[in-house]
């Protein structure tokens, strides 16, 4: 191996590592999804929710929640009292509020409006070891090309929560070649402006990584070329946790691959195997 060679896989595996950090300080955040304690669906029927204040409802695209003297909540810093009105909350949107020290997630999933508290003494939280990973693997970042569909396609896939569906936009897929095979991977929108999100699962899924799904961003340049960096493939959080509605990959998604990197089966689900 030559000098060249041996320093650019050098500088491949310390930025790996100094991503790596940076991901599990996010996920080890105090209100992070490894804090939520409970994981509540809203009804029209107003009731007392375990780890928040008040009573709870949900109508008419609103959530309401009735505060008694004693109880209070803040929002953007702001005390709120009395009954209180929320929403619409766009879908996979939501609002933080705030209760001494936890926080209470209020958001739309499927459809159905959640109450999710974030207390950073959850169990869960405090007892994460980090994540288990393959090492890095530069032949597990490959070159790929975004194809555009002709019209971006509203696709439906189903959840880690059972009876609840997600719908995803996808703006077209990412055309790759990887172990001999050419392969392709339905892309949904990102987070970030210009950002693409891919679910998937592969080979190693139920063997080393976790079976549902793994998660992989990218952002494609203007030529529509894409590295598809397999080495920061990511767990969701219903990897963690029974508390999450992560979605899962649609079934083209699913490769004849053994993807040999990225975040393998939590600590936390090893008896899952």
């Amino acid at each position: 191996m030559s000098t060249h060679t041996e320093t650019a896989l050098e500088a491949f595996d310390e930025e790996w590592q100094e991503w790596h950090a940076a991901h599990e300080r996010h996920r080890a955040h105090p209100h992070g999804f490894l804090a939520v304690t409970h994981l509540h669906w809203l009804t029209a029927e107003p009731t007392r929710l375990e780890g928040a204040p008040g009573t709870w409802s949900a109508a008419d695209d609103v959530v309401r929640v009735e505060l008694e003297a004693g109880e209070s909540l803040l929002q953007d810093g702001v005390g709120l009292s009395g009954s209180v009105g929320l929403g619409p909350i766009a879908e996979r949107g939501g609002i933080n509020l705030v209760s001494g020290d936890t926080v209470i997630e209020v958001a739309k999933r499927g459809g159905e409006y959640i109450v999710r508290p974030r207390n950073p003494e959850n169990a869960l939280l405090q007892e994460y070891q980090g994540t288990p990973a393959y090492t890095p693997n530069a032949a597990f970042a490959v070159a790929g090309t975004f194809v555009p569909f002709e019209a971006p396609r509203e696709t439906t896939v189903g959840a880690a929560v059972e009876g609840i569906q997600h719908v995803y936009e996808a703006p077209g897929e990412i055309r790759f070649k990887l172990a001999g095979q050419e392969l392709a991977l339905t892309a949904f929108n990102g987070y970030a402006p210009g950002s693409l999100s891919v679910l998937f699962t592969d080979q190693t899924s139920g063997k080393t990584t976790y079976a549902a799904n793994r998660s992989l961003s990218v952002t494609p340049a203007a030529d529509g070329t894409v590295t598809l960096d397999f080495n920061r493939a990511v767990n969701l959080p219903c990897a963690y946790t029974d508390l999450a509605t992560c979605p899962l990959p649609p079934a083209e998604n699913r490769l004849p691959v053994a993807i040999e990197a990225g975040e393998k089966i939590p600590y936390e689900r090893q008896d899952q195997k």
